[in-house]
């Protein structure tokens, strides 16, 4: 049994999926309930809440992991203590030369450092930026055709959470991925306003990026994230502490394809953009 945290997420969802489609038992954990592929169980718990997850660990033997919860070590220790085996972490790039004052780098570096500790088998996956982050322009793309974006000029190897999904799976159900970290990247780097065009010429639609300043990229982002997480990411892409543009060939060499490009998310999630 292999049990997916975060179940509901852009990566979870799409893990659950591919491992009910490949005959691998698969249980997802859950806040609240919800509807799932068929052949998945689900079971309600919060890691925040260490012992909430015991009912979900009968019989587990892997666990795809999220970090940045409260007490990664508890939850890891009540893990190890059921039996599980293995766990595949969801980190990111950000931690490889990141620094540890920085909030996001910081709780993926922690989070590794919980999973290391447990002396459980691991595999990290560092991610660069979801495709699936481009879904946070679909409140102004129903109410015009500009979309307004903080750091507009930088690049980013985004990856479609598919493919996030599709190497978590190789590594929870095929050996040889114990102690390897894979940086997992998209096929090519894309800056917001490539991402705008892509989705401009699926809707039909003259769609336009206007740039936000970086006053006025704080003001926005301050009022959906807390300070600490807004300062993370002028740190990476105003001072240019993190580079999420260098594209690897890792999700190839790990599933035997190409990852999927930006076109191909879009397509895959248009409705929400109507």
């Amino acid at each position: 049994m292999i049990l997916v945290t975060g179940a509901g997420g852009n990566v979870g969802s799409e893990l659950t999926g591919i491992l009910a489609r490949g005959g691998h038992p698969v249980r997802a954990l859950v806040r609240t309930p919800r509807p799932l592929p068929d052949g998945v169980e689900a079971v309600v718990g919060d890691l925040n809440e260490a012992t909430s997850l015991k009912p979900a660990l009968d019989g587990v033997r892997a666990v795809f992991l999220l970090g940045g919860y409260e007490d990664m070590p508890g939850a890891l220790a009540v893990m190890r203590d059921a039996g599980v085996e293995q766990v595949t972490l969801l980190s990111s790039r950000s931690v490889v030369g990141g620094h540890a004052d920085n909030a996001v780098a910081g709780m993926h570096m922690a989070a590794e450092a919980a999973v290391r500790a447990s002396k459980l088998a691991w595999t990290f996956l560092r991610p660069s930026g979801f495709m699936s982050n481009s879904l946070h322009w679909v409140a102004q793309l129903r109410a015009g055709d500009v979309v307004r974006e903080p750091f507009a000029n930088v690049p980013v190897a985004a990856i479609d959470p598919y493919d996030i999904a599709a190497v978590a799976a190789e590594s929870l159900t095929t050996p040889g991925h114990e102690g390897r970290a894979y940086a997992i990247t998209g096929p090519g780097s894309l800056r917001p306003a490539d991402r705008l065009r892509v989705l401009s010429e699926l809707l039909g639609r003259e769609l336009r990026l206007e740039p936000l300043s970086d006053a006025e990229a704080r003001v926005t982002m301050s009022a959906e994230m807390p300070a600490k997480y807004v300062d993370a990411f002028f740190r990476f892409f105003a001072e240019g502490e993190f580079d999420d543009s260098e594209v690897t060939g890792a999700v190839q060499d790990l599933t035997g394809r190409e990852p999927r490009p930006f076109a191909t998310w879009a397509r895959t999630h248009l409705a929400a953009f109507r």
